[in-house]
């Protein structure tokens, strides 16, 4: 098996090589030093820095999850930048550390960055999982008129809060523009799920027949990312039954 798939490797690393015009010595290096040549190929011409700090930078997390949160607080205090803090506010927020990451972005909106729009962002949803619906509407509105809003995460949650605030109108509003097809599967699925709890069952029958017909279409990529959210449609349209 580890032989066929190092002559896969090679056989990629040579196609690679000639479409991309890189030198003729690689493919001999490739063909002449197989794991090795094809492995060198690879880190030098197909893989970037970026590529290999993202990978670095999981294992690392995986291993000690800890370590990039104490980094970026270790940068923040020694150089007390906009950017070094939002950092680190958004370390807590991946880490679920809310009260931090509320924190730090807070802190950081002054001067001429009191509306920046990513950090009001994060508020939102940071906001939205300590389930403080009040705070979410304030912040959703000094960035509603925001293009970049509009279909954004942030406006997913505050469509929601404003219906545990009571606002079924205005969230129904905000949760219809996310409707599109072939798209936005977790917000359409949400939308479903906002008309069956308000009492509109076919509307929320409607978008999950849209659902279900759309993946009988899907690629084979697209059916494997949107797999959960899939089976959760087709569970709910099954349950009316």
């Amino acid at each position: 098996m580890l032989y066929y798939l190092g002559i896969a490797l090679q056989i990629f690393c040579v196609y690679h090589c000639y479409t991309n015009r890189n030198s003729y010595y690689w493919i001999m290096a490739i063909i002449f030093l197989p794991l090795v040549g094809a492995l060198l190929y690879l880190f030098m011409n197909v893989f970037n820095k970026k590529d290999l700090d993202k990978v670095q930078d999981g294992f690392t997390a995986v291993i000690n999850p800890t370590k990039k949160i104490k980094d970026l607080e270790k940068k923040f205090k020694f150089s007390n930048t906009f950017k070094n803090q939002v950092a680190l506010a958004d370390c807590y927020l991946e880490s679920n550390m809310l009260n931090d990451a509320i924190l730090n972005y807070e802190s950081s909106l002054k001067e001429m960055f009191y509306n920046d729009y990513h950090v009001i962002s994060k508020l939102i949803e940071a906001y939205y999982q300590k389930c403080d619906y009040e705070k979410v509407r304030q912040y959703a509105e000094r960035v509603t008129d925001d293009i970049k809003f509009k279909k954004s995460k942030g406006a997913f949650y505050y469509s929601l809060a404003l219906e545990k605030l009571g606002d079924i109108e205005k969230s129904e509003m905000i949760l219809n523009q996310f409707d599109a097809p072939y798209a936005n599967y977790l917000e359409r699925l949400e939308l479903s799920k906002f008309y069956i709890r308000n009492s509109k069952l076919d509307q929320a029958k409607l978008i999950l027949n849209e659902i279900l017909v759309e993946a009988e279409g899907m690629s084979k990529q697209n059916l494997k990312q949107n797999k959960v959210l899939i089976r959760s449609a087709k569970e709910l349209l099954e349950s009316f039954s």
